[in-house]
């Protein structure tokens, strides 16, 4: 694809994600994009695949581009995002490529504030305007530059870029390379040494390569027929490529020399056929031409087992001591472990006799030698790194050998010498980690002494995870989806361990649960009844603070104490001078931010072994699982600025597979997921049907949506900075209030039938509701609607309504629990999605509706998750509204693409629409009729 021919587009101005401010204040790039044009630009910008350049419009104003420079390897992919074969449909595509581009390469310098020129007197203005405006918001350059200048810099731009552009051509080249037969080491010819008299080295019958290669030009075919035939055919009038295929050909081979110039001797002949090269030339050829030639569209065809040849480097092998019936008392990622390097080849250390080849194939100048019967290249002076350092004997944390075995981590400064790491050999429990062995050695167990109830067959693989890590002192993060039981298997775990301890109050310290104040009196009920042994003390209420005082002694009284994330602040001091037996946060993603006083405090308390139970260990970003993995072990990931570059802006920015299979390794063994979807998991939980009801506007919601719209964009477009900000998610707010109702956004008291489309949906979807004698759950973000449906629903209906939100005290929240789940208990509970949104069991609900939008499935699924759980003997139907036209329909559409959030991160929340430009943010919230 040449350079692209920037005109305007046919429809608007394309939308994306733009920057996406952090919670923690940090510009970064938006979610990783669903839409395969803007994929394949971040690809391009990710592998430097862009130019600079600048464009002059017919009535003279210039604007500044990051142009997209497609090669031979990206052919296949425009063609399957190329509608049709026409122009129109091909300028298209190439200015929804470039618009992409441009605004992803501009959001990323921006992101990074980068500066492009330092700041220096004295510049020319033209070309110091343009540099500046590509990593700048407004790529406009300013009217007041001398005109000529403009159009001259832009006509150089153009000419360059023309020169390096990979223009379309009817033929493909391709470079075959051509082994030659393999010899004794001896008989390959060593070359002379610097003192004569030195002994020829003795090889001992190692294989080589004869030292004579070649180099085949071939030609290939462009239509994907699959056509490979030697370029010297097309001076013989091979016709299988039609007329033109040779000056074509020609015309790409001045761009493979440009590439490799090693291959010059090829447009020397008169007939460009092959090149003759020794070993190194080869190896120099591959290993520093692959890429370059790729970019131009040159293949480079090697033998099989080129790409099968194993690396060489270095194995740690860790000496693991007595195994784990020693490691009773917690042994930890922060334990020293003592441990020598081996060369290795890929998975199998090296004898000292392999060395010794390896060692004299150097003196010989070998570089491609056959070992064990596998291809090795060999760098002299990486070998003698290598080799230096097998006789000594280094120590290094747990922690740092479980990074180290999964490439995130250096021992004894090892990368200083540019050197491979291939791994971490070790037996016993760390050697589980590192093979990622863990979940199979664990042994379930079925009946924890003192537990009152049947585990189910997963939920005795959770206590047996549990008492694995914890008899270690690893941290653990039980992620089970909501409603599979993750309270019942920690309790089970506590009374495992208490087991394996001795009998008796006070023979082990104290559990802590720290959990949302919603849910205190769901831990204590469940503790009572799965574990009536135990005594239990909640930590909260008026007798805190005569608690506060005796805290030591009320944990020495009782085997568990349950307290919330907004007290272990408040009270750190007395919570902090206890060591606990085990520490269990619940709903753990209320640490995701580890700037927070909780996060913080969670953090400073002593524990011997560490839970973190949650269904959502990601919501919004994957800083969120760095937060909860360094309160469970500390330091795993690294800090969180190298966490942020290895992980965060590779997986959520760049979409990096490798990066994202990494740390799903580093983390497994510390991660226990099971989904309720998963058959082999539960096989008696009903269906969850989601819908997802269009509502259409009334007549008076259509006009205070569009007045609402007028009024953003004006102010947005004269706005910047926080101020800019703070109106749009204003204005958000106004237009969600108008979806749901005229009355809920003007706050007039007025009546409320007939004047809202979503009213009317809910309206009939209750009447079918309790016709047949069901129970709903409805929730909503704003509790000023639900305070006016808690008024207006029992009046409509006949039937009383719960309204379970922020306001309500701890004991009327347990009371409406269980009034809610009596069978004669009232049939409509609303709920706030924040109070009622996580922690309760509301399985007399067989209806689940979403009143509102919460634009971050995860905190959706949870609150659904409050009926659709175990226990739950209904089907359960869902009902998400979403009013037809307006900003709520185009944000579904983007919910539907990151369904996966718990396996792959994406960015989600409001905060990104915030950094839209103006005529984005009007694409995304203008009203469409019809």
């Amino acid at each position: 694809m040449s350079r692209p021919n920037i005109s305007p587009h046919p429809d608007e101005s394309p939308s994306g994600p733009g920057l996406e401010l952090s919670p923690d204040d940090e510009l970064t790039v938006g979610a990783p994009p669903a839409d395969p044009v803007e994929a394949l630009a971040l690809r391009l910008i990710r592998a430097g695949r862009v130019v600079p350049s600048l464009t002059v419009e017919p009535d003279g104003r210039a604007r500044s581009w990051w142009w997209p420079l497609p090669t031979g390897v990206d052919r296949a992919d425009l063609l399957r995002l190329l509608d049709d074969g026409t122009i129109e449909g091909q300028a298209r595509l190439a200015y929804d490529l470039a618009a992409a581009t441009d605004r992803l390469a501009r959001g990323r310098l921006m992101a990074d504030e980068v500066a492009l020129l330092p700041p220096r007197p004295g510049r020319r203005p033209v070309p110091d305007a343009w540099v500046r405006s590509l990593a700048a918001e407004d790529p406009w350059l300013s009217p007041s530059l001398p005109a000529d200048r403009v159009r001259g810099l832009a006509a150089d731009l153009a000419e360059w870029i023309a020169d390096g552009a990979d223009l379309p051509a009817s033929v493909r080249l391709a470079l075959r390379v051509i082994e030659p037969p393999l010899v004794p080491a001896d008989e390959a010819g060593v070359p002379a040494a610097d003192e004569p008299a030195m002994a020829p080295p003795d090889l001992g019958g190692l294989l080589v390569p004869a030292d004579e290669w070649s180099v085949e030009l071939l030609v290939e075919d462009t239509d994907g027929s699959s056509i490979t035939v030697p370029f010297v055919s097309l001076f013989d009038g091979a016709g299988a490529f039609g007329p033109g295929a040779l000056e074509d050909g020609l015309r790409v081979l001045g761009r493979l020399v440009r590439a490799a110039p090693e291959l010059g001797s090829l447009l020397d002949s008169a007939r460009p056929d092959r090149v003759e090269f020794s070993t190194a030339q080869v190896l120099d050829l591959v290993r520093e031409r692959s890429i370059p030639l790729a970019e131009v569209g040159v293949r480079v065809l090697l033998p099989k087992w080129w790409a099968a040849r194993p690396k060489l480097g270095l194995r740690a092998q860790v000496d693991t001591g007595e195994g784990d019936e020693s490691l009773e008392g917690g042994f930890g990622l922060d334990e020293m472990a003592e441990f020598s390097w081996a060369v290795a080849l890929g998975d199998e250390p090296l004898s000292a006799a392999d060395l010794e080849l390896l060692a004299q194939a150097v003196a010989a100048n070998q570089q491609l030698v056959q070992l064990r019967g596998q291809w090795i290249t060999i760098d002299p002076a990486q070998l003698e790194a290598m080799l230096a350092r097998i006789d000594r004997n280094l120590s290094a944390s747990a922690g740092d050998l479980v990074r180290a075995g999964l490439g995130m981590a250096d021992l004894d400064g090892v990368t200083d010498d540019d050197l491979d790491i291939l791994g971490v050999d070790a037996g016993g429990w760390l050697g589980d980690i590192l093979n990622d062995a863990v979940h199979a050695r664990v042994e379930p167990v079925a009946q924890p002494p003192g537990f009152a109830g049947q585990l189910r067959p997963y939920q005795q693989r959770g206590v047996g995870w549990l008492r694995f890590l914890g008899r270690l002192g690893l941290g653990a993060c039980l992620a089970d989806d909501m409603g599979l039981g993750k309270t019942a298997q920690l309790i089970g775990a506590l009374l495992e361990s208490r087991s394996k301890t001795g009998p008796g109050k006070g023979s082990v310290p104290s559990t802590l649960v720290i959990c949302p104040v919603s849910v205190l009196g769901n831990w204590r009920r469940e503790i009572e009844r799965f574990a009536p042994e135990l005594s239990v003390v909640v930590h909260h209420g008026p007798n805190r603070e005569r608690e506060v005082a005796a805290l030591t002694k009320v944990a020495e009284d009782h085997d568990v104490v349950i307290t919330s994330y907004s007290l272990v602040d408040r009270d750190s001091e007395p919570l902090g001078a206890i060591r606990w037996g085990w520490l269990v946060l619940d709903e753990a993603q209320q640490v995701k931010n580890p700037g927070t006083k909780a996060a913080r405090a969670v953090r400073a308390l002593q524990a011997e072994r560490r839970v973190a139970l949650t269904g959502t260990p990601v919501e919004n970003r994957l800083a969120e699982l760095w937060s909860i993995m360094q309160f469970l072990n500390p330091g795993l990931l690294g800090s969180r600025q190298s966490f942020r570059e290895r992980f965060g802006r590779p997986i959520e920015v760049d979409q990096d597979a490798d990066a994202t299979n990494q740390l799903r390794k580093i983390t497994s063994p510390f991660v226990l997921r099971r989904l309720k979807t998963d058959r082999s998991i539960i096989t008696d939980l009903p269906d969850k049907i989601e819908t997802v009801d269009h509502c259409p506007l009334t007549r008076e919601q259509v006009s205070l949506y569009q007045a609402v719209v007028d009024d953003l964009i004006e102010a947005a477009a004269d706005a910047d900075g926080m101020t800019r900000r703070g109106l749009v998610l204003a204005g958000l707010m106004r237009l969600k209030q108008i979806c749901n109702h005229p009355a809920h956004y003007l706050d007039d008291g007025s009546s409320l039938p007939g004047r809202s489309g979503k009213l009317a949906r809910v309206e009939e979807l209750l009447e079918e509701i309790l016709a047949a004698g069901d129970k709903v759950l409805g929730f909503t973000q704003f509790t000023t609607w639900g305070d006016r449906l808690h008024e207006y629903l029992p009046r409509r209906f006949g039937a009383e309504t719960l309204w379970l939100h922020g306001g309500v005290s701890q004991p009327d929240r347990e009371d409406m629990v269980e009034r809610f789940s009596r069978d004669d208990g009232p049939p409509i509970m609303l709920l706030s999605i924040r109070a009622g949104g996580t922690g309760l069991n509301l399985v007399s609900a067989s209806h689940v509706i979403h009143l509102d939008r919460w634009w971050n499935p995860a905190v959706e699924d949870q609150a659904t998750d409050r009926a659709y759980r175990i226990g739950q003997t209904q089907n359960v139907q869902v009902h998400k509204l979403v009013s037809v036209g307006t900003v709520e329909e185009r944000i579904d559409a983007m919910i539907q693409s990151k369904r996966d959030l718990a396996d792959r991160v994406v960015g989600t929340g409001e905060q990104w629409i915030t950094e839209l430009d103006t005529n984005e943010l009007a694409s995304l919230i203008r009203l469409e009729h019809g």
